[in-house]
């Protein structure tokens, strides 16, 4: 007997987490809310707020949802699982204190410190104490330094800052800016770490937990990672950074000593684990954690998996993960993301989208930041599309991905030529 799955969501992430599952022979009945115009080639979109989580449990027992599968973060952070694990239904998704490991960056900070798993030296202050904040870091005049709002602001509240100057403007803005909103009620200052940044993503059931793939995503918004960070403008995978022995210390000085202490805590670790990694001379250290797929990360390492995710997704909710095999193809993919002019800040919508019927069967195109009107599909979006393509290696797949990318036509497009760079850096060494 099939499943009927709602899917939380309407991004580019989980465009692709309902392509990937509508290949399931497990699949029944796919709802996804609210979606978008991809997902709604793949099943029925879904007119239901995220943070609605009563309508949301009406329309799972109306439909006999047998798993709800939660996309982004925000939904964890507030306890969506709970909420519908108490009224009996199944979830994929970790808990609210086990999603307090990207909901609050002090949480996760404060529980890798007690666990000795390896990530940057911090303080952290409350927005009343910024001015003490100020003081310490020009104390201690060791630039750059990382300021990071402690709750979710969408990619979008982490800066890196190389002078006093920097450090005094970005403080102001995390005090008095609104589209920050409770996410910067507490400060963390971070010490710098310099190497290369890797995401690691895991399955985990609480007890058991496997390494699906490995990517390298690329956060500002310029060429060359220069300019504002946003949610991410590209990803490829796998990464060379990472290789196997590297692979085996992270899961063994990373993933392995996380889901074991979440589980002694009692909050066992169920859904999705995201390790944001930098690699250092001294071995893997972590910069974030994320309790879901990575956004555009997702789209990158799905296309790779040939294991049956809605299965692999089943048996997390089910505690059974260790009956299932993570099996990934031999491909490179890439992941472009084509954005409005002006994000991650102020930008134009309503924009008409053409060429999307041109791509290359080869190649996929995940729809984010879209909306549909008439038969014609328009911008509705900072991020607006995500192109995929494959090859047998990283340079063929940057090739084949961007030769899809010039295709798909929009007013004021843009995107950055740079995406897998840093791995074709490592491939020269």
């Amino acid at each position: 007997m099939g499943l009927n799955v709602l899917l939380l969501g309407s991004g580019g992430r989980e465009h692709a987490m309902a392509w990937s599952m509508a290949k399931s022979d497990r699949l029944d009945d796919l709802y996804i809310a609210p979606g978008n115009p991809g997902t709604a080639q793949l099943g029925e979109n879904v007119d239901l707020a995220l943070a609605d989580f009563d309508a949301i449990l009406a329309f799972v027992e109306n439909n006999n949802i047998d798993l709800t599968v939660v996309g982004p973060e925000q939904p964890l952070v507030e306890g969506i699982t709970d909420f519908l694990e108490a009224e009996g239904h199944k979830v994929f998704g970790p808990s609210r204190i086990a999603a307090q490991l990207e909901g609050s960056k002090k949480f996760a900070n404060e529980f890798m410190k007690k666990n000795h798993i390896p990530t940057a030296d911090f303080e952290t202050y409350s927005q009343d104490e910024f001015d003490q904040a100020l003081s310490v870091i020009k104390k201690k005049d060791n630039y750059p330094v990382v300021l990071k709002a402690d709750g979710l602001a969408g990619g979008k509240g982490v800066f890196i800052c190389e002078t006093e100057e920097e450090v005094e403007k970005r403080l102001d803005e995390l005090k008095e800016n609104t589209r920050f909103g409770d996410a910067a009620e507490t400060l963390v200052v971070e010490e710098f770490m310099k190497g290369e940044e890797a995401s690691v993503f895991v399955i985990s059931d609480g007890k058991t937990a496997k390494i699906i793939h490995y990517a390298q995503d690329h956060k500002r918004i310029g060429e060359g990672d220069t300019g504002l960070n946003t949610g991410g403008m590209g990803a490829y995978a796998p990464t060379p950074v990472l290789g196997k022995r590297m692979l085996q210390r992270i899961e063994k000085e990373v993933i392995l000593p996380t889901v074991s202490a979440m589980l002694l805590d009692g909050n066992p670790y169920k859904g999705i684990l995201y390790c944001g990694l930098m690699i250092t001379e001294e071995g893997p250290k972590v910069v974030e954690y994320n309790c879901r797929f990575g956004d555009p990360e997702c789209q990158a390492i799905l296309p790779s998996l040939e294991s049956d995710l809605l299965e692999l997704m089943e048996a997390a909710a089910d505690q059974r993960l260790d009956q299932k095999e993570v099996r990934i193809d031999d491909k490179y993919r890439c992941c472009v993301v084509l954005a409005s002019k002006g994000y991650p800040l102020d930008y134009e919508k309503g924009k008409e989208i053409t060429g999307i019927e041109d791509v290359s069967d080869d190649a996929l195109v995940f729809h984010a930041g879209t909306k549909a009107e008439g038969g014609k599909i328009f911008t509705d979006g900072g991020r607006v599309m995500n192109v995929v393509g494959a090859g047998k290696t990283l340079p063929e797949a940057i090739k084949n991905t961007y030769s899809e990318v010039k295709k798909i036509n929009f007013e004021n497009k843009y995107y950055r030529s740079d995406i897998g760079a840093k791995g074709l850096a490592h491939l020269d060494e």
